[in-house]
């Protein structure tokens, strides 16, 4: 009864053994992606000297001595503003994603377009106004070709890139 009196006066209840733990693996994840970020990236978070060292000297390490320096780089983590790095961490790896996205969608759109009909290319002017018809069907022919001669796949990477010319448009 003491006890709680004690935790009402302070309003502050210590945290338990497993939710330190918890936050301490959260600290040392974000580290981790600290350390595989490259060093034109890192230089934007404007991280206290010590902990910019320690990652750069991370990204060098292999192994164990990997994980014994982001045990070093989640403590020195204690110290700083976890949230804004996770903030700075999610815009720069937006781009990236967006990017990625993108050449999923292309990849996509290759695949219907061999693997499809007419109807498939029509699709595709209707997606990518800036599209040629004559000139997507014949990478589509050629590719198709070019695959049942089991023959590299030229023409394939040829529409590839004509794919992702559009989608920049």
């Amino acid at each position: 009864m003491h006890d709680r009196n004690m935790y009402e006066e302070n309003d502050e209840i210590p945290k338990s053994k497993s939710q330190v733990k918890r936050e301490m693996q959260r600290l040392r994840d974000l580290g981790e992606e600290l350390v595989d970020l490259p060093l034109v990236s890192l230089k934007k978070f404007g991280l206290a000297e010590s902990l910019h060292d320690s990652i750069i000297l991370a990204q060098g390490l292999k192994r164990e001595a990997l994980r014994r320096q982001i045990q070093h780089i989640g403590k020195l983590l204690r110290e700083e503003d976890d949230a804004a790095i996770r903030q700075m961490l999610s815009q720069i790896s937006q781009p990236q994603r967006n990017e990625l996205k993108a050449f999923h969608e292309i990849e996509q759109w290759r695949d219907k377009l061999l693997d499809g009909d007419d109807e498939v290319i029509n699709q595709a002017v209707n997606r990518f106004q800036d599209a040629d018809r004559q000139h997507l069907r014949q990478l589509v022919h050629n590719a198709r070709k070019e695959h049942s001669q089991e023959k590299p796949p030229k023409y394939a990477r040829l529409l590839f890139q004509y794919l992702k010319e559009l989608r920049k448009t």
